[in-house]
């Protein structure tokens, strides 16, 4: 069975292609939304086993603050939007107008929190439907508080037959004086990894 590193170096700068017109989309977007410049560094886009997932976001008790979106049409799979939760004080903040203590969130704050990361998940969901001509449909998305562990258990678990890698966009961008990470992964499903492959000229299957 075939997965994402066995495309070539065509087909994975397609890949590449999508994390950078996605990452501009969404902080330009974002930088609207809470009216402040974003200095933004080339995002890094990279395809990474599951195993490597965790490290790279502090460890499975790192305490992170995720939107999950899961997409439908030609694109069936999730992507999910993870960030600090220092990130997240300051983007409430800005947006709520007051601030908001660590891990408190309330309906009001849950939801400015699923507003932006749907506009992040659906900017990198728009560029991969432009660059390959694809249909797709999102969901209401959905926002947890948890420990890294916990919230990559469900996708991973769910989507762990079709591949053992998924791939992880990693931003790094300042609002103010504050460096910002945050981190978008995306994991199709097996049907939409075919269509994936097809739609950039890679058979897939061996």
């Amino acid at each position: 069975m075939k997965d994402y590193m066995e495309l070539d170096s065509a087909a994975q700068d397609m890949l590449k292609e999508l994390g950078n017109i996605g990452t501009g989309n969404a902080i330009t977007a974002l930088s609207a939304m809470l009216g402040k410049e974003i200095v933004m560094e080339c995002p890094e886009v990279r395809v990474v086993g599951f195993n490597e997932v965790p490290d790279t976001l502090g460890g499975m008790e790192a305490i992170r603050v995720g939107v999950l979106v899961q997409t439908g049409g030609d694109i069936s799979g999730i992507f999910m939007f993870l960030i600090s939760e220092s990130f997240t004080q300051v983007m409430l903040e800005q947006l709520l107008g007051f601030p908001v203590e660590a891990g408190a969130y309330d309906e009001l704050a849950s939801s400015a929190i699923a507003e932006v990361g749907n506009i992040m998940c659906c900017s990198y969901i728009n560029a991969l439907s432009s660059l390959l001509g694809f249909k797709v449909e999102v969901s209401v998305p959905e926002v947890s508080r948890d420990m890294v562990g916990s919230l990559l258990s469900v996708p991973i678990i769910y989507f762990a037959d079709h591949s053992d890698n998924l791939l992880l966009i990693e931003d790094r961008y300042f609002i103010d004086d504050q460096s910002i990470v945050s981190h978008v992964l995306f994991l199709p499903n097996l049907e939409s990894l075919k269509r994936i492959f097809s739609a950039v000229g890679e058979p897939y299957g061996r």
